[in-house]
């Protein structure tokens, strides 16, 4: 009865799991996913020219042919998943660097409200780093920062998230990083991807 009891409890505090993937094939190349909203936003400076297309990636992503391309510059390029809102629950993407003189990253945003109110869990490889930062009032602030040798320019790389009440993990090619507990943004918000500055960046295998 005990072992029961034990295995219902656990069962009860479990994060869901992704249960949705998408992986671009179906959208046509050349534009930003039509269920998507797709754009940047600024904290201290201004944005031009952000660029979020389907593209096809000939260099053989996780699921051929096409990925998710950030190819432009702004401060926060991001990238939201139209219809979705998500308290509690699990993100995974596929991410790889390319390009970037300020900055070469790869994001998930969780609890997206409007650009002013998210949280992001952001890889850079330039950095060697890992975060997680929340945005309140549009502006940034870091939760928890980590750093690591395993991003690598030009390489897929799996980025994961769980999150559950104010519990958060960060988890990098399957090593989690990053275990907080943090409550600044709550409630549900819409899930997506994010990039910094002029990070060129693909994203593949989309899971929510």
């Amino acid at each position: 009865m005990k072992n029961l009891l034990a295995l219902l409890a656990l069962t009860a505090v479990a994060l869901p799991v992704g249960a949705e993937t998408v992986n671009f094939d179906a959208y046509p190349v050349g534009s930003p996913p039509a269920d998507w909203t797709c754009g940047a936003h600024s904290g201290a400076r201004g944005d031009s020219g952000v660029r979020w297309n389907v593209e096809a990636d000939a260099k053989g992503p996780p699921s051929p042919p096409n990925v998710l391309m950030q190819s432009g510059q702004g401060e926060y390029p991001y990238c939201v998943k139209k219809g979705t809102s998500i308290e509690s629950g699990t993100l995974e993407v596929k991410f790889k660097p390319i390009f970037g003189e300020k900055a070469q990253a790869g994001g998930l945003i969780f609890r997206f409200k409007d650009t002013g109110s998210y949280y992001v869990a952001r890889a850079n490889a330039n950095e060697s780093n890992l975060n997680l930062y929340y945005f309140e009032k549009g502006k940034r602030l870091t939760a928890k920062e980590v750093s690591t040798p395993m991003i690598t320019l030009s390489e897929w790389h799996t980025l994961a998230v769980a999150y559950q009440g104010k519990h958060i993990e960060v988890s990098l090619d399957g090593k989690k990083l990053i275990d907080v507990e943090d409550d600044h943004i709550s409630g549900p918000g819409a899930v997506g991807v994010w990039t910094r500055f002029d990070s060129k960046t693909a994203f593949d295998d989309f899971k929510y």
